[in-house]
């Protein structure tokens, strides 16, 4: 009987108990890892979870097709991404599909109208004055706002020390002094009632230096107009204290249909990561009046990364105009706020007026932070013009139903393989069945992971491309499993037919799965949207596939060879000689000895 080759290969072969342990170790690794990311389930998509999926496209201007590049459509995303996050849903995603597409994912429970009003279109940078500024929500407990303690005055003190070199500049307040406006010890006449906190916002609505708060000729405004902007000032009052920036409901809908001519109350996070809640007057400057912003390291000064901008000719004139009234204490604080979509991304003080066209902030940036506030400025507006290619709704119920079905048909494909492979291997059919749990059960933990990890959501054409990887997971084993009843056919006893069986069907099942692996990964990379979930799944189970037959489908056959049950060719084994119209066993044939040497006798010659 011809046996299996001697060497490395073999001493591998005799201790497939390693392999075993192997991926065992693996299996509860990554089970643990699982539970304690406590994320022990998929991450649903939107076709399975319900919500809204909006695709959109970039579309070049005339004679700037190279402006859709990688840069710009990253900035895109993070607008989009701060929009989306603005209508107060979470686990929403934003992410570019592509060259020039970009999918938004925002799950159930949030308007679809509204979501497409908010991430396709060109989003609003303003400058505007600050009237009044307080800490909000629990923070705000005995805190009074910045015109009640003398903010103006007290803050201008406290940025002394940041001095403008090229008279330029103005500082951050939001990062340098950010601790004074929450510690800052109130006059004795300052209150954190009520009451007081609506007159100090009433004297900030009055002390607007805004361009807007006399009339073009200068002249005093009609009683009537008078009538009208105390009401107006009234409402916002009452708007500022009422206004909670902890609660992102509350700032979503804080600023709603104010005009840029009009004042306004938004929300804003100092360095702290506290909310502050302000009165900001009517807009002085707007975003596309930036010409050009760029985080930079100041290397001559202790600033160190700062962020500089450079106004059109326009825009120049409106932002000395501005900061000359802020720096001349024609405002309860000389501080402008920059409102991006409503919302304050910083609030610079300014120490005198910035005639030249150009101006930095600085302040306690590290480089992140510089370079996302230099973006919005560069591009407070998307940097692309897109088109809305298509918007998709499901409800829960809907998804759900789907899932099911998903689930369902999954189930009546696992169980017809199981069905055939009972029928036709018999006892084969336990290594096989125990094969596809394994696989199975690191397909589930790996996409459970997967969720949190890299963003992987489960979708239908995902389900689909697991349920196509139970075909391609069965067929390596009916290859090795065949290779094996060959070599019994050639009237080999069990244990050596595993052996001589493997490499054949080795070769066979990593030619298979590298051209399915293939096709997954170039349908992956040519495609856009749900059907990249079919291609990473069906890529992912292809992978696993290799992982299973090598680690634990081909080691467990090794073992089953050496029980009777099996090696003795039971009728119901699947490996009966018989049935399978095995020839008879091979034997080793000894060649015949030669004659000992010796003279030759001349008569035999």
């Amino acid at each position: 009987m011809v046996a299996p080759k001697k060497g490395k290969n073999a001493s591998a072969q005799s201790k497939p108990g390693r392999s075993l342990a192997l991926i065992l170790i693996a299996i509860v690794a990554l089970t643990g890892g699982m539970f304690a990311s406590g994320h022990t389930t998929p991450r649903l998509g939107i076709d399975l979870a319900g919500g809204t999926s909006i695709t959109l496209r970039a579309v070049p201007e005339a004679g700037q097709e190279s402006a859709i590049n990688k840069t710009n459509m990253d900035t895109a995303v993070e607008i989009m991404n701060r929009r989306v996050n603005g209508l107060g849903v979470s686990e929403a995603e934003v992410q570019t599909q592509g060259d020039r597409n970009i999918i938004v994912n925002i799950p159930k429970g949030t308007n679809s109208k509204e979501a497409r009003q908010q991430v396709g279109t060109t989003a609003k940078l303003y400058f505007r004055p600050v009237l009044a500024t307080e800490l909000s929500g629990a923070n705000a407990t005995g805190t009074p706002s910045a015109s009640e303690t003398g903010g103006a005055s007290d803050k201008a003190t406290d940025k002394a020390t940041d001095k403008a070199t090229d008279g330029d500049k103005a500082t951050d307040g939001d990062k340098a002094t950010d601790g004074d406006k929450a510690s800052g010890t109130p006059s004795d006449s300052a209150s954190a009632s009520a009451t007081s906190q609506g007159r100090a916002a009433s004297d900030a609505l009055k002390a607007d230096p805004s361009p807007s708060a006399t009339s073009s000729d200068g002249a005093s405004p009609s009683p009537s107009a008078s009538a009208s902007g105390d009401d107006a000032a009234a409402k916002l009052q009452q708007q500022y204290a009422a206004l909670d920036c902890t609660d992102k409901n509350a700032r979503a809908k804080a600023g709603d249909g104010a005009k840029p001519s009009e004042q306004t109350v938004a929300c804003g996070q100092n360095s702290q990561g506290q909310w502050q809640k302000y009165i900001l007057g009517a807009a002085a400057v707007d975003g596309t009046e930036v010409d050009e912003a760029e985080a930079v390291y100041n290397t001559q000064t202790a600033a160190g990364w700062t962020v500089t901008m450079k106004f059109t000719d326009k825009g120049s004139k409106k932002f000395a105009d501005i900061t000359g009234k802020l720096a001349q204490n024609q405002s309860p604080q000389n501080q402008f706020a920059i409102v991006l979509d409503n919302e304050v991304v910083s609030d610079p003080y300014v120490s005198q007026a910035l005639t030249g066209g150009n101006a930095e902030i600085s302040g306690s940036f590290d480089q992140e932070e510089a370079q996302s506030l230099a973006n919005m400025l560069s591009y407070g507006a998307l940097p692309l013009t897109f088109k809305e290619d298509s918007v998709t709704t499901v409800t829960a119920a809907l998804g759900g139903e789907q899932l099911k079905a998903g689930l369902i048909a999954g189930a009546i494909g696992l169980a017809l393989v199981v069905l055939y492979l009972l029928f036709y291997y018999r006892g084969l059919s336990f290594i096989a069945v125990c094969s596809l749990l394994v696989s199975a059960g690191l397909t589930y933990v790996i996409m459970a992971l997967l969720g949190p990890t890299i963003g992987f959501a489960l979708n239908l054409p995902a389900v689909c491309g697991a349920i196509v990887a139970i075909g391609i997971t069965a067929d390596s084993f009916i290859v090795y499993f065949e290779r094996v009843r060959d070599e019994i056919r050639e009237g080999r006893t069990l244990r050596p037919a595993v052996e001589r069986a493997w490499p054949r069907a080795r070769r066979t099942i990593l030619v298979s799965d590298f051209v399915s692996f293939l096709a997954a990964a170039v349908l992956f990379v040519v495609t856009v949207g749900k059907v990249q979930g079919f291609a990473f799944t069906l890529g992912l189970t292809t992978l696993l596939d290799v992982v299973v037959v090598f680690l634990f489908t081909k080691p467990l056959l090794t073992l089953m060879a050496r029980r009777k049950f099996f090696a003795s060719g039971h009728k119901w084994s699947g490996l009966d000689p018989k049935a399978l119209g095995a020839k008879p066993p091979l034997r080793r044939t000894r060649r015949p000895s030669r004659p000992a040497a010796g003279p030759v006798d001349p008569k035999e010659a």
